[in-house]
């Protein structure tokens, strides 16, 4: 079927497929994911169908052939809300047959080891994808020597200058100390021979990538880096395990808080493995693997090993997890976002997390990734014990919400009635169900916070037409402007995606809300051409009876801005763009919004009592945000809608009349645009 095709590189094309199912052969896989690998391209790339591929290889290959096709088809590097549908098609994809993911990393590898032959474009888009969606994902499914080789080809790609600078300055390294790797496996050998314990010890360098990220996440130059070698110990037994440990202990120093044993707590994609640090020859800290030859099978294959194969038979891992089970600990928690930033979130912070484990004060181990908070520990046994923490003790000691917790600690939660998560806590949570929960906590709450303001609202905006506002009066409107409920239209005029005019006109469209002649607020200057649209500068926000001058913008007409607008300064050598702007003389409506940078007491009734002020000055809140809250006070910004400077003065003059309003200016921002 790939007859003719040729590659970009320009060999033909069937030597990819046959690459790509070499990698899974060695990775010793089955049969069925090894076939898939030679015609993953089929049905996309040549005339081969579907069915023509069940009736030749069975249904199970037809089946893995078409969800490789369809991976590849999502474009996975698009937009953020399109990013996050398709990740959650992947995340799909994987749960109907993990294989099918096993192909496409496969394809992926391969497909970066002979990037050069693509388009300069081309090689950077595939290195970003590869680096932000594959290699985090052959990590998670406990393929690390993949995750590694697929970060340092994406690495060559996206900044060569870099990998370069590391390479010369292992090489100058070697050059100064000798084969360090080499004197450290020999002496690692020699303990072991001294302590009669048969196992393998294999040392290596760390990919220039893996450096390089250390370097740039500890902020540290080459030359201060200290592990930058790694070293394995493979032995028979898991007993051994643990006496190879004490050898290296013994012979060398260990470096405190670089011990996890994750032989007794296993990672969730099967991985067992001793890790320890110590400082070896001259000071050098390495970092040094202990694990069985069983061990050693999952650690390479990861989620991987459950279909491994030797000599034509399947073989029989204990440590090889099921990959239905490992799938629904990925995706489990992922159904619960809300929006895509959120999923995205989700499901990066589950691809690169390391885990610790903690116990709770019954003895239950608790799994967390690196980094994570008392508060985590809190939202990962439930999110009621989550949303109700107060405070926590580590090793029976009070701590801070915000303390890292480490490996082997107990975390005892302590709760309260009436507690509410803080709008502070998604800074401290890193895990996804924690952030997940906190923010549908603070959303609930600012709905219900939206509801009391937009009551007030709705109950200034009817006594200002001589009407009493009722609960019957508010279901009419929301049935009439396809709301829900009467709850649903107060929350959204309090948090202004529906205006009180608006509400008041369903319910009397008769009834003129202002009355006589007023002008047209969307030509209510002087000095325009008939062809010319005109916009108030959202910097200054100009209003009638202040002076103003008109700034010709391609694409958006004219921009009327306050004499005194800071903005102007950029247009002094362009006098071809300015115009004489004045105000029609005359009723203009309450449509000219403001912005007023208020700080008020942070108490019971203030903020319904300034909003029923504003409201009894004529005047209309089209929106209300929180810039600063503080236990004592309040800065916020608050949109009024006003119909000139006369109506400012004198709702401001109401406000600074309040004893509750600290400080009230105008906010400008000479940033906001139009």
């Amino acid at each position: 079927m790939h007859d003719g095709q040729l590659r970009h590189s320009g060999e033909p094309y069937f030597t990819h497929p046959v690459a790509v199912a070499c990698i899974l052969a060695e990775m010793r896989l089955d049969d069925s994911t090894i076939i898939t690998a030679l015609l993953h391209d089929t049905i996309e790339d040549t005339k081969s169908t579907y069915s023509e591929i069940a009736r030749l290889f069975g249904a199970e290959i037809a089946e893995l052939v078409d969800g490789v096709t369809k991976l590849t088809n999502l474009q996975l590097s698009s937009s953020e809300a399109k990013q996050a549908e398709n990740m959650r098609k992947l995340l799909f994809a994987m749960s109907r047959d993990l294989r099918v993911i096993l192909v496409k990393l496969a394809d992926r590898l391969h497909n970066m080891r002979t990037i050069r032959s693509m388009r300069s474009d081309k090689q950077a888009q595939k290195a970003r994808e590869t680096m932000d969606i594959f290699a985090p994902l052959a990590g998670r499914m406990g393929m690390q020597w993949m995750r590694e080789e697929l970060e340092d080809l994406a690495f060559r790609v996206l900044n060569p200058d870099a990998r370069s600078s590391i390479i010369r300055r292992f090489i100058t390294l070697q050059r100064e100390a000798g084969d360090v790797v080499e004197r450290i496996t020999s002496d690692i050998r020699t303990e072991l021979d001294g302590a009669g314990i048969e196992a393998e010890v294999h040392g290596r360098a760390k990919k220039p990538y893996s450096i390089w990220r250390k370097m740039q996440e500890k902020q540290l130059s080459f030359s201060r880096l200290s592990d930058i070698y790694g070293f394995r110990v493979i032995c028979t037994k898991e007993t051994d395990c643990y006496r190879i440990l004490g050898v290296i202990h013994r012979r060398w120093r260990a470096v405190p808080g670089r011990f996890k044993d994750y032989i007794s707590q296993p990672k969730t994609n099967g991985y067992r493995s001793i890790h320890t640090t110590v400082s070896g020859r001259d000071g050098k800290r390495v970092e040094v693997q202990i694990r069985t030859h069983e061990m050693h099978e999952v650690a390479e294959a990861g989620v991987a090993a459950h279909w491994a194969y030797r000599d034509g038979l399947r073989v029989s891992n204990p440590f090889a997890v099921d990959p239905a089970k490992w799938i629904t600990t990925l995706t489990e928690r992922f159904d619960s976002g809300d929006d895509h930033d959120e999923f995205l979130e989700h499901v990066k912070l589950e691809m690169y997390s390391d885990q610790v484990f903690c116990f709770s004060p019954k003895g239950d181990v608790v799994q967390l990734p690196r980094g994570a908070t008392p508060l985590d520990f809190a939202y990962a046994i439930h999110t009621r014990i989550g949303d109700s923490c107060v405070s926590a003790k580590v090793d029976g000691i009070r701590v801070p919400l915000w303390t890292r917790l480490k490996n082997g600690q107990s975390v005892e939660i302590i709760t309260a009635e009436g507690q509410r998560p803080q709008s502070t806590w998604i800074d401290i949570v890193t895990t996804g169900r924690a952030k997940s929960a906190i923010r549908r906590s603070l959303r609930e709450e600012d709905r219900e916070r939206f509801v009391r303001l937009g009551r007030e609202l709705a109950r200034v905006a009817f006594e200002h037409m001589g009407r009493r506002v009722s609960d019957k009066a508010l279901g009419a409107a929301a049935s009439k402007l396809g709301v829900k409920t009467a709850n649903e239209l107060l929350a959204r005029l309090g948090s202004a995606e529906i205006t009180a005019q608006q509400i008041l006109r369903a319910l009397y469209p008769d009834l003129s809300v202002q009355q006589g002649e007023e002008i047209d607020a969307h030509r209510p200057v002087v000095g325009l051409s008939p062809e010319q649209t005109f916009q108030r500068a959202a910097c200054c926000q100009p209003v009638p009876g202040e002076r103003i001058v008109g700034i010709t913008y391609r694409g958006r007409g004219v921009v009327a801005h306050a004499i005194d607008c800071a903005v102007l300064a950029e247009y002094e050598e362009q006098p071809e763009r300015w115009i004489d702007l004045r105000w029609h003389e005359g009723r203009h409506p309450a449509a000219h919004t403001v912005s007023l940078d208020l700080t008020i007491s942070n108490d019971a009734g203030v903020l319904g009592r300034i909003c029923t002020m504003i409201g009894e000055q004529g005047a209309n809140i089209s929106d209300l945000r929180f810039v600063d809250r503080k236990p004592d006070y309040y800065r916020l910004v608050m949109e009024v809608d006003l119909r000139d400077v006369e109506h400012l003065h004198t709702v401001m003059t109401a406000l600074e009349a309040e004893s509750d309003v600290a400080e009230l200016g105008r906010f400008r921002d000479p940033h906001r645009k139009p």
